[in-house]
């Protein structure tokens, strides 16, 4: 199983962190470089970007942007670059089931989310016929990294697991989301401790509603329509996150989140994603795909289900 480690372990100040976040990754990458070094006792980290100020390198490519799979990076290289693909999965109360899986793909143009419903059908030699969101519970994060990448047609190899219990202290860190809600939202769920009331509106979200909102499938639209929420959320947080408010909020942000990501990213790979995050193009779609039954239960097929996934 591909090695994850908590942020809270990180050597690495959190001023640091924040610095990198608040003042642009090139002034920040300047000040982790001496603090990586006496964290692991090794030569300076290059720099996060190319000559070019505000351009992030991705992992595989030099500063013009060209592919660079003829000369693979180093082990320090690797380190102060943003991977091209990270793999998101929202994990439940149990933390064993993925209510949220999508793909980052992280370029030039900006950044791309692409939302996997976690009705997609997949098969497995060891399991048989399923839905995706159970790929964590039964293969862990190699299974779930091996699955998506066949289905997006590229490697995926990088991952954040963000357990979704944590929405509410991030999203009360965060002092709420504004956000534009459709239509009532009303749930209840006594084994998750998952309680929905939200009404329709522009209104500013708090941590137990918006994880309510990012959790809702309980009508018509079911998964598709969390997923559009999902969307509608994350660009709330970008606007968040560029605002004064939002700064002066990181450190109460970072704290709450601190204990509830798991990621094989190192703090200089997030750094950098997050700073694309913010001063990048977001866009988002849905894995193409078609709603289907088979042997009597739904799915979300991604072409012939017969194709082995």
């Amino acid at each position: 199983m591909a090695q994850s480690g908590h942020l809270s372990k990180s050597k690495l100040p959190l001023t640091a962190v924040l610095i990198a976040l608040v003042g642009g990754v090139s002034f920040g990458a300047f000040a982790l470089k001496p603090l990586l070094k006496l964290a692991t006792d090794a030569p300076p980290i290059p720099s996060l970007l190319s000559p070019t100020p505000g351009k992030v390198l991705l992992e595989g490519k030099d500063a013009s942007g060209q592919r660079t799979e003829d000369a693979p990076p180093s082990g320090l290289s690797l380190l102060s670059s943003v991977p091209s693909e990270v793999l998101l999965l929202g994990t439940d109360g149990s933390g064993q089931r993925t209510d949220v899986m999508a793909s980052l793909n992280l370029s030039d143009s900006g950044v791309h989310l692409t939302q996997i419903p976690r009705d997609t059908f997949v098969r497995s030699a060891s399991h048989g016929e399923h839905k995706a969101n159970a790929i964590y519970l039964f293969g862990g994060i190699n299974a779930v990294e091996s699955k998506v990448s066949a289905m997006l047609g590229r490697p995926v190899s990088h991952h954040v697991i963000v357990n979704l219990g944590a929405l509410r202290r991030i999203g009360d860190a965060l002092g709420g989301l504004e956000i534009d809600v459709a239509k009532p939202l009303r749930y209840n769920d006594y084994t998750q401790g998952l309680h929905i009331d939200i009404p329709a509106g522009r209104q500013r979200l708090n941590g137990n509603q918006l994880e309510g909102f990012l959790r809702f499938r309980h009508d018509a639209e079911g998964d598709l329509g969390r997923m559009r929420r999902q969307r509608q959320a994350l660009q709330a947080l970008k606007r968040k996150l560029t605002s004064p408010a939002g700064i002066a909020r990181l450190p109460q942000l970072l704290h709450a989140a601190s204990s509830s990501i798991e990621t094989n990213l190192n703090l200089i790979q997030l750094t950098g994603l997050a700073h694309m995050l913010v001063s990048q193009p977001l866009s988002g779609s849905r894995m193409p795909g078609h709603l289907g039954y088979r042997n009597g239960i739904s799915y979300w097929f991604i072409g012939n289900p017969d194709r082995r996934l």
